[in-house]
């Protein structure tokens, strides 16, 4: 049965009177340097329209060197990788399928068996797509009677605010949807062979906020949109969900079982925010008056989440600001910044610019004995002339943090 979360209502009159931390000092970024980086995908015709989005890691526990990092390409569907880089499998999307976001989900329990799964959003169907992981490849194990995420028949479908991000946890995968201030919990189940899922909850982030000086704020968008969501990590040991809402804020949402069970809390503002903006139909994009300190330090959009343990509950947050290029780390216990890093060019690779997605893994693995962080690039170059797109790979050590 599908339970609708009340508690979103609240949102819009209660967190921003609160505040939200300040931050005086805008330290300068660490920059460091990647160790690897995937083949270059191109958008056009020549490369299969391929566009690297969202990366995933998945640790091979019985063969360490032979982990896998999985990445999203949207209607390139999804690439495939080793440690050093290399392509090793690519799958092409359904028809009509476009491939946005992946997480990994250990432990599924499928037929007598307990097995990996990555789960992607087809934002193209809307539909999430399954796939069992193995050290030889992924396997496609979606149920063809797997219902639509978002939408209530296919001409919605067709307006494509669909499924987008995703993060997962237990039996659960929390997706957003497009063009919306959405979320959605989905039960992964088993039935005949495949696997479906079915909704347990949804949430409503506001769209509308009231500022410190008593007016009201509503971020820019395309007219018609409302402030999406893409990038999402579960902390599930904390029983939290980060939630990156692009043109707004980092959120932080509790969880119990498949239902949202706290009222959203901002953890850092974009610097956009509570700022006067006025879109522009040319270039598709808004014009912005900095005129008050109602904003953050990260610049929209606000983007790929992720972490990385250090204990049960210690480590850090990492968060994308893709509009700097820019990568903030926070404690994972308090949620208190750390540092800010970029990657530039070094002697191997080039920088990060404009990334989405972003994964991290504290596991030890050959070439990464701290840890592994791969970044979506993009700004790929050399581009050719092209679009060009890719994922690179950082040695965890290099950003200085303990572990």
């Amino acid at each position: 049965m599908q339970r609708t979360t009340g508690i979103a209502a609240l949102v819009a009159l209660t967190t921003l009177a609160a505040g939200t931390p300040a931050f005086a000092t805008q330290r300068a970024p660490r920059e460091i340097t990647a160790a690897v980086e995937t083949p270059a995908l191109f958008d056009d015709e020549d490369g299969a329209d391929a566009n690297a989005d969202d990366p995933a890691i998945w640790v091979n526990q019985a063969d360490k060197a032979r982990s896998l990092v999985i990445g999203t390409a949207k209607n390139g569907g999804l690439r495939v990788y080793d440690l050093k880089g290399r392509e090793v499998q690519s799958i092409s999307t359904p028809e009509g399928g476009r491939f946005n976001n992946v997480d990994i989900l250990t432990g599924f329990t499928f037929g007598k068996r307990k097995v990996d799964v990555a789960v992607v959003t087809d934002r193209g169907l809307d539909k999430l797509r399954v796939y069992r992981i193995e050290a030889s490849g992924l396997t496609d194990i979606t149920s063809a009677e797997a219902p639509l995420l978002f939408s209530k028949d296919q001409a919605e479908v067709e307006e494509q605010a669909t499924g987008y991000g995703v993060a997962v946890y237990g039996r659960y995968a929390v997706v957003s949807r497009r063009h919306s201030t959405r979320l959605g919990i989905f039960r992964l189940e088993e039935k005949n062979g495949k696997v479906t899922y079915r909704t347990t909850d949804t949430l409503d982030l506001p769209r509308e906020f009231r500022l410190p000086d008593g007016s009201t704020w509503s971020p820019c968008t395309e007219p018609g949109e409302d402030p999406q969501v893409e990038g999402m990590v579960v902390d599930a040991e904390a029983g939290v969900l980060y939630v990156a809402q692009e043109d707004v804020a980092l959120w932080r949402i509790n969880l119990a079982g498949g239902t949202f069970s706290s009222i959203p809390r901002i953890v850092e503002r974009v610097r956009e925010f509570g700022q006067p903006a006025t879109f522009d139909p040319e270039s598709e994009e808004c014009t912005v008056e900095y005129t008050n300190g109602f904003g953050g330090r990260i610049t929209a959009d606000v983007e790929g989440a992720t972490i990385y343990p250090t204990g049960k509950r210690d480590g850090y947050l990492i968060v994308s600001s893709q509009g700097d290029s820019r990568f903030f780390v926070y404690d994972r216990r308090t949620n208190k910044p750390v540092t800010i890093f970029s990657v530039v060019d070094g002697k191997k690779t080039d920088g990060v610019q404009h990334s989405d997605g972003a994964a991290v893994t504290s596991v030890a693995l050959p070439g990464y004995p701290k840890g592994l962080l791969v970044l979506h690039d993009g700004e790929n170059t050399p581009d050719e002339g092209r679009t060009n797109t890719n994922f690179k790979f950082v040695d965890w050590r290099s950003l200085g943090l303990g572990s």
